[in-house]
């Protein structure tokens, strides 16, 4: 039998612990819902998040989601016009041999805010606070703000983040028994809208009807070409 001046006795008793756990997790265990507060632009979350600085629940874990314009700090990458998305995925794949080092310091952010949550120092903060702690602990804060959505609160976001399904699916969003407030949700129409919209030039159509066209010619998937090819022409 196992002896009691040990771990390994203490041991089985985490294995149990552990295994009731689980069955709570999928059972017993009340599921507690995140509060996802959307609103129409950026700047209006700095204006939330100074309001809950200021109340009771200034401590609660929180995180903000946001586009890369607005906290990525590689030098490179962020003085760049519009194609910062396309240039980030490219180092992350390390198409030109070359890596983010601000990417691979991402738990420094994250373990900065558990420590401080766990010494009751935690504090509401803005997109600007992050980008502030990136930059002296050179870690980026776009990744450091959606690890931690997984033990926020509260998550506060654009009302596109909530509404796009594709912006949902990438940023690992699930809102089902989650609660969703949206502030001025007047607008909410408009950015519905703008979500499921999409603008392209006649080059672009012109380009992909080429394309289209070379599909259909070498009976590549004509069933499905042939009908888009006939809505580039259409439109053209």
């Amino acid at each position: 039998s196992p002896c009691t001046e040990c771990s390994c006795s203490s041991g089985k008793e985490i294995d149990k612990d552990t295994s009731n756990t689980k069955k709570k997790e999928n059972g017993d265990r009340s599921f507690i819902p995140k509060i996802f507060f959307g609103t129409r632009t950026h700047k209006q979350i700095s204006q939330i998040t100074r309001e809950l600085k200021r109340t009771a629940y200034s401590s609660v874990p929180m995180t903000i989601l946001s586009s890369r314009d607005y906290t990525c700090i590689h030098p490179v990458v962020s003085s760049s016009g519009s194609n910062r998305n396309e240039m980030c995925v490219e180092l992350l794949e390390g198409k030109h041999g070359k890596s983010c080092l601000y990417y691979h310091g991402v738990h420094k952010l994250s373990e900065h805010h558990a420590l401080q949550s766990a010494h009751r120092m935690y504090q509401a903060w803005d997109i600007e606070d992050l980008v502030s702690l990136g930059k002296k602990l050179r870690a980026c804060a776009y990744f450091a703000a959606r690890e931690l959505m997984v033990g926020a609160d509260i998550v506060f976001c654009p009302y596109n983040y909530l509404l796009d399904p594709q912006i949902r699916e990438s940023m690992e969003i699930n809102l089902k028994g989650q609660v969703v407030i949206l502030d001025e949700a007047h607008n909410i129409e408009d950015c519905a809208r703008e979500s499921v919209s999409y603008g392209v030039t006649e080059n672009q159509l012109r380009a992909a009807r080429e394309e289209l066209d070379f599909m259909v010619n070498n009976n590549i998937r004509q069933k499905d070409h042939e009908p888009l090819r006939a809505v580039c022409y259409s439109l053209t």
